[in-house]
């Protein structure tokens, strides 16, 4: 019988929770199967649960009810927001051109060049080598015209933060929108919209024990988007469709869950990287933890390990039973590097001998003293292979 995996890609997604199940079965059979727009007593019952669990999102991140639009996940709602936000800046006569963070998700880099393809501009803010929006980056795409700005909360390769409340400020005393992914925020650091205006904020399921193929943005005011999405009434217009009523279920129970576990969780998962981080170095001098004098979210740590290729890392792991992740991509043979590495200003063969080692609350400090023991041997062999390929 094969070893159990040591799961260490919580950043990637995250086991449903037990509480979550247990939320969404009765609306996975026949107790609660009815249509939320439907008028009679069967679509009333499950209008009422989609409704509690727009309570619970919104409550999660400090947020009023109104403004939470639930998507089929991050990416939809990080397009939602930069895409339509910059729709309906154009549809008001303002300058159809947004700017991101050189860091951003890929679906908020991707949203971005679609406004691009539909005639707009799109501004890539720098970020200096801790992978911190440079100071005066917004300040210049402000100056621009640009109109949503996206900067988001929580790297999901690195783990750090951007000074959001700062950026959010900035950003509302000139009269325009915040787009922050949250999607690797919820649940890990406080994360609330109280001193955030003007804010959109995109969150996900998947990535604090809830299912996937559901998230949200929460928009404060829903003139700031234009859908993207034609069809039905539902949630305003902005963004029609009969709801996924078992996930979105299953997502608010999810937020519940992790708004009241913050601190036990983020304490953990901080305990269990610091551990690993401090051994590693002790084991691997010369290994390299990109970010980490910034300020990090508790469970991502990104190393880097010199002469070593990721994707031949990350095989080698997965034979020994460890599940982690790169950033990286391997297209026809060639590893291309990961883009935040890059905008970090992180050398190609540092980014492409880097992994993403990401904590969740049910990972053990044993499991991490278990991936330490075979680690070395492991880079050894990777390295050892580079050198014989010429690497």
């Amino acid at each position: 019988m094969s070893q159990r995996a040591i799961y260490l890609d919580n950043a990637a997604t995250t086991p449903v929770l037990p509480e979550v199940r247990e939320a969404m079965l009765p609306f996975l059979g026949d107790a609660a199967f009815g249509n939320p727009s439907s008028p009679h007593q069967v679509g009333r019952a499950v209008r009422a649960a989609v409704e509690q669990a727009r309570h619970q999102v919104a409550a999660a991140v400090g947020a009023d009810p109104t403004s939470v639009l639930f998507t089929s996940g991050g990416t939809e709602a990080d397009n939602l927001a930069v895409l339509g936000g910059a729709l309906a800046a154009r549809a008001a006569g303002r300058p159809f051109r947004v700017a991101v963070s050189a860091v951003e998700h890929k679906a908020v880099l991707a949203a971005a060049h679609a406004v691009k393809d539909l005639g707009g501009e799109a501004i890539v803010m720098p970020v200096d080598a801790h992978g911190v929006l440079e100071g005066d980056a917004v300040d210049r795409a402000l100056a621009a015209g640009a109109d949503p700005i996206a900067a988001m909360w929580v790297n999901n390769e690195t783990g750090v933060l951007q000074h959001v409340a700062t950026i959010a400020q900035r950003i509302a005393e000139r009269g325009g929108w915040l787009v922050c992914d949250a999607v690797q925020a919820l649940g890990k650091v406080a994360c609330s919209l109280t001193d955030l205006p003007r804010t959109m904020l995109a969150v996900s399921a998947h990535k604090i024990g809830g299912p996937k193929g559901v998230g949200a943005l929460i928009v404060p005011d829903v003139h700031a988007v234009h859908p993207l999405i034609h069809g039905g009434g539902q949630q305003g217009g902005v963004r029609p469709g009969t709801e996924n009523v078992p996930g979105i279920v299953g997502f608010g129970r999810a937020a519940q869950l992790a708004a009241e576990r913050l601190t036990t969780h983020a304490r953990h998962t901080a305990a269990l990287r610091d551990a690993f981080e401090q051994r590693l170095r002790a084991a691997f001098p010369d290994a390299r933890v990109h970010g980490a004098s910034a300020l990090r979210a508790p469970h991502v740590s990104n190393v880097a390990f010199p002469g070593a290729d990721s994707e031949t890392l990350l095989m080698h792991l997965d034979l020994a039973g460890v599940c982690c992740s790169s950033g990286s991509a391997c297209t026809t043979g060639s590893v291309t590097p990961s883009h935040v590495l890059t905008s970090m200003g992180v050398p190609r063969e540092l980014a492409t001998a880097s992994l993403r080692f990401s904590f969740g609350p049910q990972n053990t400090m044993d499991e991490v003293e278990q991936v330490l023991a075979r680690l070395p041997a492991i880079v050894a062999k990777v390295q050892d292979l580079g050198r014989a390929l010429g690497r």
